[in-house]
């Protein structure tokens, strides 16, 4: 198995009476994008900054190549300089009286490497962010996307073996940071990093990484693939933090002949039987999907898995509508395409379909 490039064991960090970081375990592997998601104060910073070494954990240890950086209980804490991480901040943090150039060799002046290393150095890693030509550049002559990619060639300069990305893109607007998202992906894979990346924003976090861990109270809730934490949350926080989520409550039913919910307006919902081992016949249980998994029909007479609906407020948002449905007592939030259009008071059908539903006991 390939080692790991940053493994947290156990890790632990408290603020006065609070567990900010919880007993961590996790590992990022080398060429692997490794997000932190999760609202603020969930402690996806503080867990950067103890791989940073930015923070000295409490408990537990944290090795970057195999080698232990930090181990309290045996009193090792590498200070940042010597663990051969690169990092960008939030803020950039761009130095404005100096030269793109300056910027970016200053990690090298600071390891007193040759003038000539220095120049070729900060040249190559300046092309390869797209800066190349732009060197005696002042900082404060550069727009929001070049100040950011001035910060990555920073971090990068010294070939760092793992580099620290902590809300990087937040201070960009919608448009650029959209297309920053693409070219830090193609960044990454060209150049082969292995990356630590913090971020609160869903889709960031869905379109750059490789693993996601969704972060709450300083505990990991899930780690996995984007489409797997997306798809199969652990539980009701992973589901909700993770895009939207919609619920109906109703009974479980459990019969020879099948199993369903009988959802409040007498409707029944068939599921997969191979979900329900561990709830019992006449359960109260609360049925949820995603809403992109729950398909907008005319109102006509019920077919299989369908509930009849009604629309109480429509929103345009440009490139769909957004309904609020009142459907089986509950209120739910569905999108459409703009060809599907519907009044406030229209009666609609929704189906439901039942591998892309979850049951959860109430």
């Amino acid at each position: 198995m390939v080692p790991a490039v940053l493994e947290f064991r156990e890790v632990l960090k408290r603020f006065q009476a609070v567990n900010a970081v919880d007993g961590v375990s996790f590992a990022i592997f080398p060429g692997e994008i490794f997000t932190l998601l999760g609202p603020s104060g969930c402690g996806k910073t503080t867990t950067l900054r103890l791989a940073a070494g930015l923070e000295e954990p409490d408990g537990g240890e944290i090795l970057i190549d195999g080698a232990q950086v930090a181990a309290p209980e045996l009193g090792i804490c590498l200070p940042p300089e010597k663990r051969r991480l690169g990092m960008v901040f939030q803020s950039y943090a761009i130095w404005p009286h100096l030269t793109v150039f300056e910027n970016v060799a200053f990690p090298l002046r600071v390891r007193r490497e040759p003038s000539d290393s220095i120049r070729q150095r900060v040249a190559q890693v300046l092309e390869s962010v797209g800066l190349g030509g732009l060197s005696e550049r002042g900082a404060t002559q550069l727009s929001g996307g070049q100040q950011q990619r001035v910060a990555l060639a920073r971090a990068l300069v010294y070939e760092p073996a793992l580099l620290l990305l902590d809300e990087p893109l937040s201070n960009l607007d919608a448009k650029l940071r959209e297309q920053m998202r693409f070219e830090l992906r193609a960044l990454q894979r060209s150049l082969h990093l292995t990356i630590l990346y913090v971020t609160h924003d869903q889709t960031e976090a869905m379109t750059l990484s490789d693993r996601i861990a969704v972060v709450h109270r300083g505990r990991f809730e899930q780690i996995g693939k984007p489409e797997e934490v997306y798809e199969k949350p652990a539980n009701s926080f992973v589901a909700d933090f993770l895009g939207r989520t919609i619920a109906l409550d109703g009974t479980l039913k459990k019969t020879a002949d099948g199993h369903w919910v009988e959802l409040v307006d007498g409707t029944r919902i068939e599921i997969d039987s191979h979900r329900l081992d561990s709830l019992r016949d006449g359960s109260a249980v609360r049925l949820t999907a995603r809403p992109e998994d729950i398909q907008i029909l005319p109102a006509a007479d019920l077919g299989r898995n369908q509930v009849d609906a009604v629309i109480e407020q429509v929103d345009y948002l440009g490139d769909r509508f957004e309904y609020l449905v009142r459907a089986a007592g509950a209120q739910l939030v569905l999108c459409a395409p703009k060809r599907e259009r519907y009044s406030p008071g229209s009666k609609i059908r929704l189906c439901l379909e039942p591998s892309c539903l979850s049951v959860q006991p109430r």
